[in-house]
């Protein structure tokens, strides 16, 4: 195996502790020293190795993305990006402009949001028919908890015919094509049977390239299929895969029960090597503030017909649970409003959580009292700090006192939490850069309404690095294998342009990754 010395360095190895070194030595995959460059050549030359000059350039441990969507994330990389759009008009010149050029059946599109539109209203399929009336168009709010087709989509997803939930309909109790949650996942799913195993392949070689150069080394898939796991698996005997994997499946797949499935396999949290690991199951508690899908324990502010709703009967997503953590499974539950996570933690309450350091997902809004709980049981959280600035209509769904709720970065992290980052891409943009400057700024530079409310959950650039590396390791059970450039850990590390610990925080989200390595392999450029 090949020894690689990386000398004349700023190299954080970890961030909590903080340590910085100016060498190490690859052997292999792992790191097999860190410290001084001196010490660094010495090991090289005695074995027979590659000293590699960073030219005082600053190293870091890969970022890791604890919770994406693998396959929704090739699938918006190769279709219309509809984020920032900021009225009906100009969402219909760009479904215009790109309908002639989708690779697909269904025109899909996706990161609208209609707090921005100039209308003041949701987009609807009358709007989409006057663009494209012959070929079914699905796009997707930013959230991807709701979404949009023309007559044509709404036609082919046959929602109506199956009476499945979620269709929004207008005052004359017409289908207006703005779908919701069970109906968007029907339709979704329609779309996604539609792609065979090689079009998975596609798409997440696509999404891997995308990650990679966005230094991001280590990816938590949270929600898989059986068909995107097979994708995945294809890649992974063909040595294709560039960043490494911990996948949790759907408990269902259509007929299949995969839990049963997984049951009867004997596959346990952790199964499959550095590259490809079965972790456990996603769930759903609720839905999204943006589509007030969310389940809080009061009605919205600004609509107090509703309080949002659980996507799982409790009781059922209790009996999940259960079987997951009696299997050996990790259990990573989504849940946004305060009333979906009191579901939760009342789950959670009848396992043993520290066994196998089941997720919360998300953890938008927390109650003080539900703090103490958390204390308690101490599930591993993963968080979604670019929210801040995508949410910043947030304060008109919460009012003043919940405001204060949302997003609690700083005390989640003082409470000794187990607490790691992502992006929920593609409902977030990959860039981490642009996560860990909402994680500081919390939209201090970007107009949000409610920073004055929430400034004090600001987190310092130490601790959101540390969240978005070794934290988000130990959200996976990867701790002891990534995040830090300690002595033994998988050699996954980047080259970045400044030095992110001594420039302004405004600046932040300009920081660039000029290298990235997997075991100690450059995987980009």
């Amino acid at each position: 195996m090949e020894v690689k010395a990386f000398i004349n360095g700023r190299i954080y190895s970890s961030f909590k502790p903080l340590r910085v070194m100016s060498g190490f030595v690859v052997y292999g995959d792992r790191v097999i020293y860190s410290g001084s460059s001196e010490k660094a050549v010495e090991i090289a030359r005695a074995l027979n190795g590659l000293i590699i000059d960073l030219g005082g350039r600053v190293v870091m441990p890969g970022f890791i993305d604890s919770h994406l969507h693998i396959d929704t994330l090739g699938i918006a990389l190769n279709t219309l990006d509809l984020r920032g759009v900021g009225s009906i008009r100009e969402l219909k010149d760009k479904l215009k402009a790109y309908s002639s050029k989708s690779r697909f059946k269904w025109i899909m599109g996706h990161g609208w949001d209609h707090e921005l539109f100039e209308e003041k209203r949701w987009p609807n399929r009358w709007d989409i028919d006057e663009v494209v009336p012959d070929k079914p168009v699905l796009l997707t709010r930013i959230c991807l908890h709701a979404g949009v087709v023309n007559t044509r989509g709404l036609r082919e997803s046959r929602v109506l015919e199956e009476n499945i939930p979620g269709v929004q309909r207008d005052e004359r109790g017409e289908p207006n094509g703005v779908l919701f949650e069970a109906a968007l996942k029907h339709t979704r799913e329609k779309i996604k049977a539609e792609l065979s195993t090689s079009d998975y392949v596609d798409l997440i070689k696509t999404a891997q390239e995308h990650l990679v150069s966005q230094g991001v080394t280590t990816v938590g898939v949270a929600g898989c299929s059986l068909k995107v796991l097979k994708a995945l698996t294809a890649l992974w005997v063909r040595g294709e895969l560039k960043i490494r994997f911990r996948i949790y499946l759907y408990p269902r797949d259509g007929e299949v029960d995969v839990l049963e499935l997984l049951g009867r396999m004997g596959v346990k949290k952790g199964f499959g090597d550095e590259y490809l690991r079965i972790m456990g199951v996603k769930l759903f508690a609720d839905g999204s503030l943006g589509s007030r899908t969310a389940w809080l324990t009061k009605p919205y502010s600004d609509d107090p017909s509703t309080r949002g709703e659980p996507s799982m009967d409790p009781e059922e997503l209790k009996k999940t649970i259960k079987r997951a953590h009696d299997l050996g499974l990790q259990a990573a539950v989504h849940a946004i409003g305060d009333r979906a996570l009191d579901t939760v933690l009342e789950a959670y309450s009848i396992v043993r959580v520290d066994k196998m350091k089941h997720r919360v997902e998300h953890a938008s809004v927390i109650r003080d009292d539900q703090l103490e709980l958390l204390k308690k049981i101490k599930p591993a959280i993963s968080l979604q700090p670019h929210f801040i600035i995508t949410d910043c209509w947030a304060k008109n769904r919460l009012g003043e006192e919940r405001i204060k709720w949302l997003y609690r970065f700083k005390t989640l992290l003082e409470s000794g939490l187990t607490i790691g980052f992502s992006t929920d891409a593609p409902v977030e943009p990959t860039n981490p850069w642009e996560t860990i400057y909402a994680a500081v700024t919390r939209g201090k530079y970007d107009g949000v309404p409610y920073y004055e409310d929430t400034k004090g959950e600001s987190l310092g650039v130490v601790d959101a690095l540390h969240a978005y590396t070794m934290g988000s390791a130990s959200v996976m059970w990867s701790e002891g294998e990534l995040g830090t450039l300690e002595p033994g850990k998988l050699a996954d590390f980047i080259v970045i342009d400044v030095d992110p610990l001594t420039i302004p925080e405004g600046d932040l989200r300009r920081v660039r990754v000029l290298e990235t390595y997997v075991g100690g392999v450059r995987v980009y450029p």
